[in-house]
């Protein structure tokens, strides 16, 4: 069976979508594109693809039973509800809202009209994140406790509309809702806590340049951290756990961990001990024959994963992947973090 689609906003992330499920998805067909802007128009219809010359088009297109809407963030809302209402399946670019009430609002529509509505979190299938989650899932260093997850640039800006609050951009609502997403499907515990700040270095409008911190009900903590401005970056992942440390360098995955060894006992000794950091025993080397090396686990993913399991529930052989319910999570982590800065405090919740 081949389902149709089509795509609306046709720039750098929609033209993304139509060259992974052509590639990859054989049972997935973009069938059209409409987008408000001529020349993107013109790219698709030279790639064979049918010009939607308006909204109300594609809508009464009989044939196109999935939306994906890859445009600014501000339309998600009403055009995810447009879809939906003209009997659409339909996915959303993340942030799926700008808040989780707009998120509230979709879900609704969604019971109302029995439509399928997912958002399209593909960072949940990128490897460095598959390789921690499995450290993670399978304590093979132990229970861990605290994490970090960075991603950091030097560019000093936020890409063209990404730059504007009115479309919804910023960091938070740009790479924060990935490494959110990220440890909430890692961290099988509600969220108790958040703190962020969110700096606005090199913009008059969004934040571009913020750490957030969240403590979860487990005892876990992490920060995140996103930058555009750090010329030396740090690991993608650090995790510390009750018996090792797992560290992931960078996209490429380089990395290691460093487990303690079950049968070498640390001993104190009564002499001062002298190091770099000056007299100090609790920051001491601790001794190598105590610890052993391992490489990271391996991992199989793909991000065309996403779009297979949309194709899977289509058919209705599988359960969603991408739930709403689960962005509206995010959302609400996300809307305590923008008043978490305002109030230069950290914000106690139950999410």
């Amino acid at each position: 069976m081949k389902h149709t689609m089509a795509i609306i906003g046709f720039g750098g992330m929609g033209s993304w979508h139509y060259q992974n499920v052509t590639e990859k998805i054989p049972d997935l067909r973009v069938k059209g594109v409409y987008d408000i802007r001529q020349e993107a128009l013109d790219k698709a219809a030279s790639l064979g693809l049918h010009p939607y010359a308006s909204l109300e088009e594609l809508l009464a297109d009989q044939e196109v039973e999935l939306v994906t809407i890859a445009t600014p963030n501000d339309f998600h809302k009403p055009l995810a509800i447009a879809c939906m209402r003209a009997g659409k399946q339909v996915i959303s670019e993340k942030p799926v809202t700008l808040n989780a009430s707009e998120l509230e609002e979709i879900i609704a529509v969604s019971k109302e009209t029995g439509r399928l509505f997912s958002i399209h979190q593909n960072r949940r299938w990128d490897k460095d994140y598959r390789i921690i989650k499995r450290i993670y899932d399978e304590k093979l260093l132990g229970t861990p406790y605290f994490i970090e997850s960075k991603v950091q640039g030097s560019r000093q800006a936020m890409h063209g509309w990404r730059g504007h609050k009115q479309n919804g951009g910023g960091m938070l609502l740009d790479w924060g809702v990935h490494l959110i997403d990220q440890l909430m499907m890692m961290i099988e515990a509600p969220v108790v806590s958040v703190e962020a700040h969110l700096l606005c270095m090199f913009s008059d409008e969004v934040d571009d340049n913020i750490k957030v911190m969240l403590r979860f009900e487990n005892n876990v903590s992490a920060l995140l951290e996103m930058s555009t401005n750090c010329l030396i970056n740090s690991p993608r992942w650090h995790m510390q756990c009750l018996d090792g440390t797992a560290e992931i360098r960078n996209w490429a995955c380089e990395g290691k961990m460093v487990q303690l060894k079950e049968d070498a006992q640390m001993k104190w000794e009564d002499d001062i001990v002298y190091t770099e950091a000056g007299p100090t025993r609790t920051m001491a080397p601790r001794p190598s024959f105590t610890m052993k090396e391992l490489p990271l686990p391996e991992v199989t993913t793909d991000w065309s994963d996403y779009y297979k399991n949309i194709v899977g529930v289509l058919e209705g052989r599988e359960e969603l992947l991408v739930k709403p319910e689960q962005a509206l999570r995010v959302m609400k982590v996300i809307d305590l973090a923008f008043a978490s800065n305002e109030q230069r405090q950290g914000l106690p919740c139950w999410i």
